[in-house]
């Protein structure tokens, strides 16, 4: 038994970045986590999954586009095991990293399973079954979440998986069905695509990607045409069965026709599920969300005064740089006097599918659904030169100014590195920048980001390249 300033149930992205801010505020610290520090998203999300879609767009790249940039092959190909060993190799050097910052900061590292039945106490069983109860005056809840299930076609972990399963297939599937084209079915249906599996998605929405700019989802759909893979939007699963050879999917679409669609493999990403920690303290429905996700207050207070939540557990924005910031908005307003926690208002949103996306602030759609008065700025990627130089003109930066200020609204990218450029708009949001001073700002040529410019001019009526 120990005694601490500050226990942390979960070592994700929300989890670690907690403890160690807690740490750097001097205060004695331990971290639980069941399986590995890094959580989902280093272990099973956001970084093995980037490793994956490396590795398809080079592969895609050889074999689709090679003649184009001078090259030419004989036999190209692919050793599926080390794609994925790959991905594993990754995600275990990086957990490895964390695991060195626990050391670095001085936190106390647990593994085992947390339960919570009172403020100020964590019960930490650990894999040999042995179990150990540890105090603290505060307790952060960063446990995460899960992939959610379909109704009717429970995880079998071979023809039925989630994206966890999807990352480390022992064999690449000849045909798949993705079920819901969010960021997580997107980007499995590309990189699948990408080595050759015939891949359907289907989304119930009007278009893929359905809370980006419709015009950005429009440009994702052609692409993955393009790329030979079958897009079934504003279509509804009606019926599933598991089969002796994978899995039948019957759909229907807005039409009204209705069509049975047989892979060997179906991924299902519709959404995900809370990861309550076991114990007394969340067993009152009281202290959940209508959804199931642990309720905060404004300092990220459970219901249980000492006890506080940050990350996907307590709800969306489900994205790993929301739940680092929140986190570090919960530690420091529990340890630094005077701090007032901010919650999240704006956030940059990427699928690191190919074109790629990012997206910061409002869409031309909802700017119209508030009756917001705008001006809307488009620069086309086949205008920019660095974009043409590199091969990759498919796409556009879209943006959103406000009347008659001229302040930003909202950003929108599809095309090469839009994740990395994403970045200066959500500055610029944030720091509450017009149109004037983007304007004013030198982006260096050749780059990508001269797109930002170009937009920029262009919502109002003087774009120099297009």
């Amino acid at each position: 038994m120990a005694s601490y300033d500050l226990i942390v149930i979960g070592g994700g992205p929300a989890g670690y970045v907690g403890a160690i801010k807690a740490a750097q505020l001097g205060k004695r610290v331990a971290c639980v986590e069941k399986e590995r520090a890094g959580g989902t998203c280093l272990n099973w999300g956001c970084i093995p999954t980037k490793s994956l879609l490396r590795n398809a767009e080079l592969y895609h790249l050889m074999k689709h586009r090679a003649a184009e940039f001078g090259f030419s092959f004989t036999d190209l190909s692919f050793d599926w095991s080390k794609v994925i060993k790959r991905s594993r190799d990754v995600s275990d050097k990086n957990a490895g990293g964390i695991e060195f910052l626990f050391k670095k900061n001085k936190i106390d590292y647990i593994r085992g399973e947390a339960t919570l039945d009172k403020a100020g106490s964590v019960t930490v069983k650990g894999a040999d079954g042995k179990t150990e109860v540890h105090t603290a005056a505060k307790i952060l809840v960063a446990t995460g979440c899960l992939s959610r299930p379909m109704p009717g076609l429970p995880f079998d972990g071979k023809k039925v998986i989630g994206s966890r399963e999807a990352m480390v297939l022992e064999k690449q599937p000849a045909s798949m069905i993705v079920i819901g084209a969010g960021a997580i079915g997107v980007e499995f249906a590309y990189f699948y695509n990408a080595f050759g599996t015939k891949v359907t998605v289907v989304e119930m929405a009007p278009n893929a990607l359905p809370v980006e700019d419709t015009e950005v989802s429009q440009v994702v759909e052609k692409a993955f045409v393009k790329q030979g893979i079958k897009v079934l939007t504003n279509t509804k699963t009606t019926k599933t069965e598991v089969t002796a050879d994978g899995v039948k999917i019957t759909v229907v679409g807005a039409d009204g026709k209705e069509q049975v669609l047989e892979v060997e493999v179906c991924l299902v990403a519709i959404g995900i599920m809370p990861l309550l920690p076991g114990g007394a303290v969340f067993a009152d429905k009281k202290s959940l969300t209508e959804r199931g996700f642990i309720a905060t207050n404004d300092r990220y207070e459970t219901t249980t005064p000492g006890v506080f939540a940050a990350g996907d557990i307590i709800g969306p924005p489900w994205l790993a740089h929301v739940a680092s910031y929140e986190a570090i908005q919960c530690v420091e307003g529990m340890f630094v006097a005077g701090h007032k926690p901010k919650k999240v208002t704006t956030f940059p949103g990427c699928t690191y599918c190919h074109p790629q996306v990012a997206s910061v602030g409002l869409t031309e759609r909802a700017a119209k659904e508030k009756g917001l008065k705008f001006k809307v700025g488009k620069f086309p990627f086949m205008a920019s030169g660095k974009a043409r130089a590199i091969g990759e003109i498919d796409g556009f930066v879209k943006l959103i100014y406000g009347e008659p200020h001229g302040e930003l609204l909202g950003a929108h990218i599809v095309g090469p590195e839009a994740t990395e450029m994403i970045a200066e708009m959500g500055l610029a949001i944030t720091s509450e920048l017009t149109k004037d001073e983007i304007e004013a700002t030198i982006h260096a040529h050749p780059t990508l980001s001269e797109a930002i410019h170009e937009a920029t001019c262009a919502a109002y009526g003087h774009p120099i390249h297009i």
